[in-house]
């Protein structure tokens, strides 16, 4: 396993909130736009330390608003293989609720479930990184 860093869910703020992290940990942010609307905001990172990355989206309109009283964050774990995703990801989500299955898409091979225990995960690897 290369790397676990947080993902949080943020209601239209998580540009404001990661200007205000970066404050305290320095850092570069970088986001990665919508392709379809360049002006929203798909999800933001910002390195922490050498291994470390916070990373945060806004939640889509469509989906509603985050209630901030629940789970609003993630776990994301990038993996080495592959194979080691998908090992990861059928572990973890047995008898969960898988929300977005282990997928090609965006230069990375990843999916997205809540486990039993009703913690968010998304498992990706990236054969760029």
């Amino acid at each position: 396993m290369i790397k676990i860093n947080p993902w949080i869910n943020f209601n239209g703020n998580a540009e404001e909130a990661f200007d205000f992290y970066k404050s305290v940990f320095g850092g570069d942010v970088r986001k990665v736009l919508n392709d379809k609307d360049e002006n929203k905001m798909m999800f933001i990172t910002l390195p922490i330390g050498k291994d470390n990355m916070l990373i945060a989206n806004n939640v889509p309109e469509g989906m509603g608003q985050v209630n901030e009283n629940e789970n609003r964050s993630k776990i994301a774990v990038s993996t080495e293989s592959k194979e080691e995703a998908e090992k990861i990801f059928n572990g973890l989500s047995s008898g969960g609720n898988v929300e977005v299955p282990m997928s090609d898409g965006m230069g990375s091979y990843m999916g997205m479930f809540r486990d039993k225990y009703g913690i968010e995960w998304i498992i990706e690897f990236s054969p760029n990184k």
